[in-house]
């Protein structure tokens, strides 16, 4: 465990709950303390560290960039970000793509694009349909499409023109938007992670999109945190064989560098124009060659297999471990998107983890939460059930 100073820090803002450990470097899976302490990496930044720490070959790329050019500003052309928006739209089937900084910002940008498409049809108020247990930034805005009170208290009044339902709830979807000319889209996290590592089904997916085909409305899906390959395919919608019109991502797509998107296909890529939206260090070349360079590494290195495979090992082992603790009442998730939800709120798990060298979160106030980098091994999948299964099975007896 870190110690003084690394822990004092009195001029930063006090908005975290932090764990009482300083890092200073990491290589694969692991990453080291200011102390010399060694951590198995079950959160990878929270979804972000595609490539795990130092990657051999993503580094040398990023240093070559920083050494060119960092960034110039969006008067200007950069290079690489036409080539990774087409890789982007030939990955996801759509077709053009707005670059931003962060999951939040392409959440904004997403519901901006909403309301704009609404206002070229001539409603005057749009509505987006939003989801019970979503997360999808802490903008107002975003903060207003988010279903957690607990996040959102302290902060209104908050942004109107959200209807909000249940998840996997077709006859509620239909029933809450019933006779409103008012609805544009619809918009929600495959898998939501902030919720608690909560899937949403594949029939309720296609009958979403079927749904929004019939109406008229975007289909906006937050691939935010459960996108770039972390469930075993680019994207966890495309386990439903659907398309989105709207796609914000961010986490995972730079594997460290802060970079966020929003892709759009047909119905939603020309809403914006010159001077609808904009930003100040979305795009920039550091950034886009992080893009590029992860996207060509996970291809080159398969890590949507490797995700696919080594996350249904780590399930499964999780599960049998856990079987039959009647403190245990889910192990879900898909890939390398895990949760394991138990019987009381367990946020101390994420300290005793720490303590015997894993980091994890805990989300929802009782799901433990897995999102490694995608180079996770097999022999650290089991290293992870090793550490974590011992610590829940305590806490339990408690």
């Amino acid at each position: 465990m870190t110690t003084a100073p690394e822990l004092d820090q009195p001029h930063v803002m006090n908005t975290y709950g932090r764990l009482p450990a300083a890092m200073a470097y990491g290589k694969g899976c692991r990453l080291w303390d200011v102390n010399g302490k060694s951590y198995l990496d079950g959160l990878g930044g929270i979804a972000v560290n595609t490539l795990g720490h130092a990657h051999p070959r993503l580094v040398p790329a990023l240093q070559d960039q920083i050494a060119k050019l960092i960034h110039t500003s969006n008067y200007y052309y950069t290079p690489n970000a036409e080539k990774l928006a087409a890789k982007l739209a030939e990955i996801s089937g759509m077709s053009n793509v707005f670059f931003c900084c962060t999951g939040l910002e392409a959440n904004e940008a997403a519901l901006k694009l909403a309301r704009k498409y609404g206002h070229d049809k001539g409603i005057d108020k749009p509505q987006i349909v939003v989801y019970e247990h979503a997360f999808h930034g802490r903008s107002i805005a975003t903060l207003s499409a988010t279903g957690n009170p607990k996040v959102q208290q302290g902060f209104g009044p908050l942004v109107e023109g959200f209807i909000r339902v249940p998840l996997n709830d077709i006859e509620a979807l239909k029933k809450a938007t019933a006779g409103n000319p008012d609805v544009v889209a619809v918009f929600f996290e495959t898998i939501q992670g902030e919720g608690g590592i909560h899937p949403m089904r594949v029939e309720y997916l296609k009958q979403v999109r079927a749904l929004c085909d019939e109406r008229g409305w975007l289909l906006m899906i937050d691939e935010v945190q459960c996108g770039m390959g972390r469930t075993g395919k680019w994207f966890a919608h495309q386990w439903a064989g659907i398309v989105p019109d709207v796609m914000p991502l961010a986490k995972g797509l730079g594997s460290g560098v802060p970079i966020g998107a929003v892709v759009a296909g047909p119905k939603a890529a020309h809403i914006f124009g010159p001077g609808n939206h904009g930003t100040t260090f979305g795009g920039n070349p550091l950034a886009m060659r992080a893009g590029v360079e992860t996207l060509r590494i996970m291809e080159e290195e398969k890590l949507l297999q490797n995700a696919a495979t080594v996350g249904a090992h780590l399930k499964s082992a999780l599960q049998k471990a856990l079987a039959g603790n009647p403190g245990v009442r889910e192990v879900r998730g898909q890939g390398l998107m895990l949760g394991i939800e138990l019987a009381k709120p367990c946020g101390v798990l994420a300290e005793r983890a720490l303590h015997a060298g894993l980091l994890l979160s805990v989300t929802a106030d009782s799901v433990i939460r897995l999102v490694p980098p995608l180079i996770l091994s097999t022999a650290e999948a089991d290293e992870i059930v090793a550490i974590l299964v011992p610590l829940i099975d305590a806490f339990l007896k408690e």
